[in-house]
């Protein structure tokens, strides 16, 4: 209220321009309109491409490829996927120049980001997120063979001592929940879907790994064929559902995996 108040956007109350301080009453219809937000000069563009999944007025879902970072770092300023659809919104008139990131991945994961095009589509995203009611899953391919075809893995995840990256299971950690079911199994390797119910960082690496089970091709946490078959770890995620408050409806998306990981699944099945 204080940013309607102070930098433009205004409030209607049944069509007609009110104060801030206006008291609604019962059945009243209020409409209001948030100021635009100004350009961060610290995110520059990014003129590549971006390959978009959903969009509406207020919500923005990007299949993200693999290698791609989601966000800044100190190491990459100018093209992380976040540059990317800065650009989009600038050649696109978004009212709001702001990039909201509401969902990430890691730099070698693919999939689905979810982006807000608005503070206020954020706020209600951000609620979502901290009731688990977000549902992205997930596909893997991982080392081994699984004993039953579904499982959950629930166990504490926290900081490796020995590195700045990695994460291990621990007690003294964060709760963490991952489900999972077997699709298929081949040459020592295994297809699996999988939920996240947290969202540790590196959870479904950290969890797979714990029970034997690590992801084709990871760097941090799968040693033994490290970039034989696949130069990433092998994780897509493939769908994403939230609701938007403003449809009052369910937003689902899906893609297929990325191409490297159906190559990778190709190469296992011929060797």
């Amino acid at each position: 209220m204080k940013s309607i108040k102070f930098n433009g956007g205004n409030i209607k109350v049944n069509g007609v321009d009110r104060h801030t301080n206006y008291m609604v009453r019962q059945k009243d219809i209020v409409e209001v309109r948030l100021p635009a937000e100004p350009s961060n000069p610290h995110v520059t563009f990014s003129k590549k491409s971006i390959e978009i999944v959903y969009e509406d007025d207020n919500f923005l879902v990007v299949n993200k490829p693999p290698y791609l970072a989601t966000v800044q770092s100190s190491s990459n300023q100018v093209d992380t996927l976040v540059n990317r659809v800065k650009y989009y919104l600038y050649e696109s008139k978004n009212e709001s120049q702001i990039v909201h990131v509401v969902t990430r991945l890691d730099q070698d994961t693919s999939g689905l980001v979810l982006f807000a095009k608005h503070r206020f589509a954020h706020t209600v995203l951000d609620r979502q997120l901290k009731k688990h009611s977000i549902k992205k899953m997930y596909k893997a391919i991982v080392v081994g063979y699984f004993p039953k075809k579904y499982g959950v893995i629930d166990s504490f995840i926290k900081r490796d001592p020995s590195s700045f990256i990695k994460r291990m299971v621990g007690e003294d950690g964060k709760k963490s929940l991952t489900e999972y079911w077997v699709r298929k199994e081949m040459k020592g390797y295994s297809l699996v879907e999988i939920r996240l119910h947290t969202g540790r960082t590196h959870q479904i690496r950290v969890h797979m790994a714990s029970i034997g089970h690590a992801l084709l091709g990871d760097p941090l946490y799968n040693q033994n064929d490290r970039g034989v078959i696949l130069k990433r770890q092998a994780l897509c995620c493939y769908s994403l559902q939230f609701y938007s408050p403003f449809d009052q409806k369910d937003i689902k998306c899906q893609i297929p995996i990325s191409e490297d990981m159906i190559n990778a699944w190709k190469q296992l099945k011929e060797e």
